[in-house]
């Protein structure tokens, strides 16, 4: 088997004989470089155990041969030399070295199947491990899918917002037409009370002149009917400098609530804005970690 680094915080290795391909994530790139270097390591031990096993059983099997061939030769000798102790002492010899060879094939096996349920034991770990990450991916999947939705949810209340901006910002438009309407009426009214402050002085002149000559009675009742004329005008403009001025606070009064309202919903347009930039800065650190 061969792993292989798929990215920077990931890397995969496949079994051929069990038709399974393994997969392990890892927290930082030095974790991943140190397991893949910590597996290459493995295999070459186990290569290398493999290997030595395959010598030492080669090495036995020489030993057999040539036990073998070497009986029939001590047989012969001792046919020859006609005493059994010559037959012990050549036959002794090779039974010692097939007994060492022997034993230690028996610790090379047993030190294999120890490393073999070792390795079993650390594949069956990983095993766990690579459940639990799928799992994790799925939950983090999950996520990004609810995040996409809230995103979607606040894009849309955004442009909410910003079609009743548009609103707002068409209101304010009508309110600067009427702040020009207002000024108009002020220019009005201070005209009225300028021509109101000339009929006043008018009206007393008037009046000294009724005092001064009496005897003009004619001219006085012509004065008079002028007077009460002009008292009528008079009370006109009053009504009509109060109305204007009603006019005038009730504009200041709109214009000041709107103002409120516009203030209220642009703190509320920033208040949203901060939260969709803190969901993009989540979105990127979840991107980053998937």
């Amino acid at each position: 088997m061969t792993f292989t680094k798929t990215s920077q915080k990931f890397g995969q290795w496949a079994d051929s004989r069990a038709n399974t391909v393994f997969g392990l994530g890892f927290g930082s790139e030095q974790q991943l470089s140190k397991f893949a270097d910590k597996f290459q390591e493995v295999k070459e031990a186990a290569k290398l155990a493999r290997d030595r096993s395959q010598e030492k059983m080669e090495t036995s099997s020489n030993h057999s041969q040539e036990s073998g061939r070497e009986t029939p030769s001590s047989t012969q000798a001792s046919s020859v030399n006609g005493t059994d102790d010559e037959k012990a002492c050549h036959g002794g010899v090779p039974d010692s070295e097939l007994k060492t060879e022997n034993d230690k094939l028996k610790t090379a096996l047993a030190q294999s199947t120890s490393n073999v349920k070792k390795w079993e034991t650390e594949l069956e770990t990983l095993r766990e491990s690579n459940a639990r990450l799928s799992l994790a991916l799925q939950d983090s999947i999950a996520s990004v899918e609810h995040w996409k939705q809230e995103f979607l949810a606040c894009k849309d209340e955004n442009d909410q917002l910003r079609n009743k901006i548009g609103e707002l910002e068409a209101q304010c438009d009508e309110i600067d037409k009427e702040r020009e309407r207002n000024e108009e009426l002020s220019k009005r009214l201070q005209e009225l009370e300028a021509e109101l402050q000339d009929k006043e002085a008018e009206l007393e002149d008037l009046r000294k002149q009724s005092e001064v000559i009496p005897q003009l009675m004619i001219e006085c009742e012509s004065v008079t009917e002028k007077l009460q004329d002009a008292e009528q005008r008079n009370q006109d403009l009053d009504d009509q400098v109060r109305s204007l001025r009603k006019e005038v606070e009730e504009s200041k009064h709109r214009h000041g609530h709107l103002k409120l309202e516009l203030k209220h919903f642009l703190n509320i347009l920033d208040g949203k804005i901060d939260d969709l930039h803190e969901f993009r800065q989540e979105l990127s650190k979840l991107e980053m970690d998937s």
